[in-house]
């Protein structure tokens, strides 16, 4: 069946969650869409972006067009994740600031839940699968473990990091928010949504669009040709990336960026009694739970669902 005004406000709603998972470092946009049933979606109609549509678009026209491209889906998506970003930069700020422990609880019980849905998905259990399932937990655990650097903030490092930083976003356990704070420019892009720097806005969406245009046709590529491979290694990213999210850290190095504000360069995940400040361990507890209740309710639903058509 066709997706109705209501289906498309679902979409929406959950694009805004993946804008709110895309602006914490750590949480990724990619999990948000595996989890909830539009990843595979999502990225075929990325895809659909190449040279053909130009030629499409004089041939049968923008109706035509626009269905190839899943326009209707693509639209209710990226309004969600827009509005999110632009409405919830500040309050995600505020809460990485002051209940830290509690929001990184949350989403670690909603990417270890995930993780459970996700490998199950993995058709046949063999060499390969558990191979790229390492190779997935390595890398993401090295980016978790990895210093923040110096970086320039010319127009063509702007447009570079969105190209780099939407390729993280897209897929699931590596946060492009958090490829962001690696080179340097996460505080730099929340502080230009927040003003509204329109040039620097401009800069990263150009490069946003290009890397999302040019990877998706990768990962549509990679699910094709070898889906179980391609599973195993975005589980193991969600695996290796719960080291970010671990609720208690303790900050081992400090830095200043080039603003004069201190930040952490180097964290280490410790037991909540070893934890330097207030562990807020049943709050911790509770919303962690919770993020598992989010996830179990999703899978529910979405195997409760009849497919939905474009």
């Amino acid at each position: 069946m066709k997706r109705t005004l209501k289906d498309y406000f679902v979409v929406t709603a959950k694009g805004i969650a993946m804008g709110a998972a895309d602006v914490i470092p750590g949480v990724s946009g990619g999990t948000i869409a595996f989890i909830s049933g539009i990843y595979e979606e999502f990225i075929d109609a990325l895809k659909s972006f190449n040279f053909s549509l130009i030629r499409k678009l004089k041939n049968e026209g923008l109706l035509e067009t626009w269905k190839h491209i899943n326009g209707n889906f693509l639209l209710a998506l990226f309004s969600g994740i827009l509005i999110s970003i632009v409405s919830l930069a500040k309050l995600i700020g505020y809460l990485l600031l002051h209940h830290a422990e509690i929001l990184w609880s949350f989403f670690f019980g909603l990417i270890l839940a995930s993780t459970y849905f996700i490998g199950k998905k993995i058709g046949q259990w063999n060499l390969y699968p558990v191979f790229f399932l390492l190779v997935g937990i390595i890398i993401a655990y090295y980016i978790t473990v990895a210093a923040p650097t110096e970086t320039p903030e010319h127009t063509w490092f702007i447009t570079l990091s969105g190209a780099i930083a939407i390729c993280a976003m897209i897929l699931p356990g590596i946060s492009g928010s958090f490829i962001l704070l690696l080179l340097g420019k996460y505080a730099f892009i929340l502080n230009a949504v927040s003003t509204l720097n329109i040039k620097v806005l401009i800069s990263f969406a150009i490069g946003c669009v290009l890397g999302l245009i040019s990877f998706s046709h990768v990962l549509s590529w990679m699910f094709r040709k070898y889906h179980d491979i391609t599973m195993a290694l975005l589980t193991g990213f969600m695996i290796g990336s719960l080291n970010k999210v671990w609720p208690w850290k303790n900050t081992l190095l400090w830095g200043t960026d080039h603003h004069g504000k201190q930040i952490a360069l180097k964290q280490t995940s410790v037991l909540p009694g070893y934890y330097e400040n207030e562990p807020h361990l049943l709050y911790c507890i509770l919303f962690a739970v919770l993020g598992l209740a989010v996830i179990i309710l999703l899978e529910k639903q979405s195997n409760n669902n009849t497919p939905i058509q474009k």
